[in-house]
């Protein structure tokens, strides 16, 4: 469906009274932010509503500049807050959290990209929260080897990394320091680490790409040995970001989850309003009973 009005199916939820308060009021606080907020998420509400909340590390800034995206872009100056990763072990354990999703603006102002901040921050909440599980949606470090091992190292149970688009639309809506191959080559390089540690990515529909397209993307995260994959419909974030060239109905969506099932994912959540970190809970649980399952049938 093309055109610039939303249609019926374009519906997030509106808040209530109760956990969505709850949740805010920890992250305000605390001086903590959340993804939830700073890029405009549609689930905001059925989250928090729910207790749980992707909280954005190494500040609001990015220093690179996507066409989809509505995080500020500026540079830091290597600034970090070094209390966050104690914020942030402090918050979980206050929310109860079982599962909790990381992400992070971009930090080329970094030597190493702010991994090992990043690391710190998994390492605190373990610490805190030994049995806690812990996904966390990482930039391309520029494809540093040494930053992806500092990461992986933390052992956190789910590593992400989006490719975001089909190869093709990556120029046209990635920071031109961005690159397809080199997201696919993070992608690989952390099953090279570190088999064990689940890997994940995401890729937005409506820039106007082809099946052939999205069926070719699919195919190169499955021969990177990506776990879980989400597919979502790309929402324009505020005037400045690259306008949505089509709607995709929801039975498409069904369409191209059934399409990654068949091709191997352990996990695919496919939907209009489906995020990297949405259902992530879920999305672990499920890929662990099939990890389980494989290894019972093996001995």
């Amino acid at each position: 469906m093309k055109g610039s009005s939303k249609p019926d199916w374009i519906r997030a939820k509106f808040p209530t009274e109760t956990k969505f308060k709850e949740v805010n009021n920890l992250i305000k606080n605390q001086g903590l932010h959340t993804v939830c907020e700073e890029a405009f998420c549609p689930n905001r509400a059925e989250c928090w509503e729910s207790g749980t909340a992707t909280f954005l590390l190494m500040g609001v800034y990015c220093t690179r500049a996507c066409k989809f995206c509505d995080v500020d872009t500026k540079n830091p100056h290597q600034y970090l807050d070094i209390d966050e990763p104690l914020k942030i072990a402090e918050a979980v354990k206050t929310l109860s959290l079982k599962y909790v999703v990381l992400t992070s603006v971009t930090r080329d102002d970094l030597p190493d990209g702010g991994a090992s901040h990043l690391a710190a921050c998994i390492k605190a909440i373990k610490q805190e929260m030994p049995s806690i599980l812990i996904e966390i949606l990482i930039p391309d470090f520029k494809g540093n080897v040494q930053s992806l091992k500092s990461v992986t190292k933390a052992k956190p149970e789910v590593i992400g990394h989006n490719i975001e688009t089909t190869e093709i639309f990556t120029p046209k809506i990635r920071d031109p320091r961005a690159n397809y191959q080199q997201s696919l080559s993070v992608l690989k390089t952390l099953k090279d680490i570190d088999p064990e540690i689940l890997t994940k990515s995401s890729i937005m529909l409506g820039f106007g790409e082809t099946d052939e397209q999205i069926l070719t993307s699919l195919k190169d995260l499955k021969d990177v040995h990506v776990d879980i994959v989400t597919l979502g419909q790309y929402l324009q974030p505020s005037r400045n970001a690259i306008p949505v060239h089509d709607y995709i109905e929801p039975k498409k969506f069904t369409y191209w989850e059934k399409k990654a099932k068949i091709m191997g994912f352990s996990a695919v959540v496919s939907g209009p309003l489906v995020r990297s970190s949405y259902q992530a809970g879920l999305q672990y649980s499920n890929v662990r009973k099939i990890v389980q399952k494989k290894l019972k049938k093996q001995e």
